[in-house]
């Protein structure tokens, strides 16, 4: 038993479920497209009109709809799946910034926040100098304002850091203890929360304001959940979660996005060992990588019980969203990629030595060097630029390009790797 646990450990830790789905997925879509493309989009009810569905149009009796969505494998991946995997994503930013967490006190976060800004103006700034490159003066250059369209409308995607991976190759490059593997844990979770306000705001079209009251009703209840002493977490992820899931599908907005507003508000631990009763969570982060003591207060029972079927669940995520074949590659691809790895290595070296120079510096045990290396490492977009470049190319013809980009941001592992050598960055002992 012993052994099953540290496989699975083993498996956790390295990211090995989502690596092998990348893998999956590349190889089905070119062996076999059409099958690939018919078993993710397979709508499983197609014997009957939802009851939810009522936009004005004609629709097919026998198409079965939830909420007006075909309920295909896609579907139940990446808008009911991965309200988990960024509910899990929430957790970290609500930890984060809790009195203890690593973004508090305020002083102590400006140098990766800084770094995160440089992170998204960095790869922005040059996939819009690229776009203007390759697309310049044709129809397809689009433009990056709402409602995104065109090149331009991928805008977002370089933007994004895989928080699993980015932390999983730091730690081979620097050494688990090195400060440059806090900070750029620091600046990935600054990242995706900056990730999840683009998608919220910038992908959701067609939207309809007042269901969001919904939504917000499920904070209203959540909160209520926490002042009357309920610590069971299912509880706030079924109601209050299921109440602005349905509320941000019928909006409009990505209801992938659902327990973003509901996981702040589940009770955490006190320094003490007593789960707060009141609205102004008082938290000793006492762990940074998901880490459990004996103790644990609702929000980290929540991590606790769904990061293994999440972590492995991210198999069905890459499987689904990274099967595009070679042939698609085009300059989209490569504006992606770029944007990624130089410009994230270029934005988040940039803005944190200026603001170190302005008496907010590093942390101790980083130079420029390891500020590069953190920098180029915070380019592996994977799962996250691949949700962008879903909802960013969703039906156009630079839908698989963008995914590949987001694909091929897995060679910044060992660009980092390679570059940290060069520059004599040697991996402290643990």
């Amino acid at each position: 038993m012993a052994q099953i646990r540290h496989i699975i450990a083993f498996l956790q830790e390295y990211s090995i479920p989502l690596i092998l789905g990348v893998i999956a997925g590349l190889v089905w879509a070119n062996i076999d497209f059409d099958s690939y493309y018919k078993i993710v989009e397979f709508d499983f009810w197609n014997f009957g009109r939802g009851p939810f569905l009522d936009d004005g149009e004609h629709h097919d009796l026998n198409d079965f709809y939830i909420f007006g969505k075909h309920v295909t494998v896609h579907f139940l991946i990446n808008e009911v799946f991965m309200v988990f995997f960024f509910g899990i994503a929430a957790k970290e930013i609500t930890e984060s910034i809790l009195p203890g967490g690593a973004l508090n006190p305020l002083p102590k976060a400006i140098n990766p926040i800084m770094g995160t800004l440089g992170g998204v103006f960095g790869p922005v700034g040059l996939f819009i100098l690229l776009a203007v490159i390759f697309y310049g003066g044709t129809d397809d250059l689009g433009r990056m304002m709402f409602p995104a369209e065109g090149v331009l409308g991928g805008w977002a995607i370089p933007t994004a850091t895989d928080i699993a991976l980015a932390w999983l190759v730091a730690r081979v490059i620097f050494g688990a203890r090195h400060a440059a593997v806090n900070f750029l844990l620091l600046l990935a979770v600054a990242d995706d929360a900056i990730g999840l306000v683009i998608i919220a705001v910038f992908y959701s079209e067609n939207v309809v304001p007042l269901w969001l009251l919904l939504t917000l009703g499920g904070m209203v209840t959540a909160y209520v959940f926490r002042r009357i002493g309920i610590t069971w977490w299912p509880v706030y992820i079924l109601v209050a979660g299921g109440m602005s899931w349905v509320g941000l599908v019928k909006t409009g907005v990505e209801p992938a996005l659902a327990l973003v507003a509901i996981v702040p508000f589940l009770p955490a631990l006190h320094a003490g060992g007593h789960e707060s009763e009141e609205h102004d969570i008082e938290y000793a982060h006492a762990h940074t990588s998901g880490g459990h003591g004996h103790q644990a207060g609702t929000l980290e029972k929540f991590e606790h019980h769904l990061k293994l079927p999440v972590d492995f669940g991210l198999f069905f995520f890459a499987w689904a969203n990274a099967g595009v074949a070679f042939g698609n590659i085009n300059q989209v691809t490569l504006m992606i990629l770029l944007s990624l790895i130089v410009g994230k290595t270029v934005g988040v070296s940039i803005f944190s030595f200026i603001v170190s120079k302005l008496g907010f510096p590093l942390p101790e045990g980083m130079g420029l060097r390891h500020l590069m290396v953190a920098g180029m490492i915070a380019g592996l977009g994977l799962t996250v630029a691949l949700f962008v470049a879903n909802k960013a190319y969703y039906g156009t013809e630079f839908l698989d390009p963008g995914k590949m980009g987001a694909v091929f941001s897995i060679v910044v592992a060992g660009l980092a790797f390679v570059f940290a050598r060069v520059i004599g960055i040697r991996r402290d002992p643990d």
